[in-house]
């Protein structure tokens, strides 16, 4: 039987869903976390730091949403495992997750230690690949499909030789992390798709420009994105209206690229 969708299918409501969402102490994660709120999400915003987390969950409340503060520390497994569950007993099965959490490198290949790139490949890398099996693993056997939007990077396609080689490398990983479980995990109906931004303002993007100056003159558009311009791409593959689309990269780096 042909399933029958409301025209036009492009609702952006997420009343009654669980979103969890990594690095979302400040920066495009911080943003996340409010603008899934501001739609109707119950949101486990998770990062390292309690204080800003705390004053994230404030902000959410005080516009009428749902938040609640988890500290996780995505290079530890086990920290992990303890975080979706503190978010499934707050308010139920996470059915939407946003592995955002991300390190640059800023460091020549040939020069960076051993336990330097290791902690690079652990949370850009090893951290989604948990988060996406540990929330996978229990929307299987509650048997409710899901959204998991892994956050990737330009970088992943242009490697413009800054010094951030397995910065790049690793959003590389990213993407095809994203294809491969969209597969596995498709007769679950669990979409994973991924996001990949240009250079748009953030706490990460203030670092980058203090090393390299103002780039920001060699873009098209002479300008960094804000992160409310990705508002709309979040909700898009967050919410009922992406049903059918699943394994997709979605670039957004206002022409930036070079192509």
């Amino acid at each position: 039987m042909t399933a029958v969708f409301p025209l036009p299918n492009a609702s952006n409501d997420l009343t009654g869903h669980v979103a969890l969402v990594t690095g979302a102490s400040s920066g495009l994660g911080r943003r996340f976390a409010l603008t899934l709120a501001a739609a109707g999400a119950q949101v486990a915003a998770c990062a390292r730091r309690a204080d800003k987390l705390a004053d994230l969950a404030v902000e959410i409340r005080a516009n009428g949403g749902v938040c609640e503060a988890i500290s996780l520390d995505v290079t530890d497994a086990d920290q992990i495992v303890r975080a979706v569950g503190e978010a499934e007993a707050a308010f139920g099965t996470v059915d939407i997750l946003v592995n955002n959490a991300g390190v640059p490198d800023a460091q020549r290949a040939h020069k960076m230690s051993v336990e330097f790139g290791d902690m690079v490949f652990a949370t850009n890398v090893r951290a989604p690949w948990l988060l996406s099996n540990e929330v996978a693993r229990r929307l299987i056997a509650a048997k409710i499909p899901g959204r998991i939007i892994n956050i990737s990077s330009m970088g992943a396609f242009h490697y413009a030789g800054q010094g951030a080689a397995l910065y790049s490398i690793t959003k590389a990983a990213v993407n095809r992390m994203t294809e491969a479980l969209s597969v596995e995990w498709s007769r679950f109906n669990i979409n994973v798709n991924a996001i990949a931004p240009g250079a748009f303002s953030s706490e990460m993007m203030d670092g980058m420009l203090q090393r390299m100056g103002d780039f920001t003159g060699s873009f098209p558009r002479k300008r960094l994105g804000e992160p409310a311009q990705m508002d709309s791409t979040l909700l898009f593959l967050a919410s009922p209206a992406s049903e059918c689309v699943t394994g997709t990269v979605i670039k957004i780096d206002d022409g930036q690229s070079s192509r």
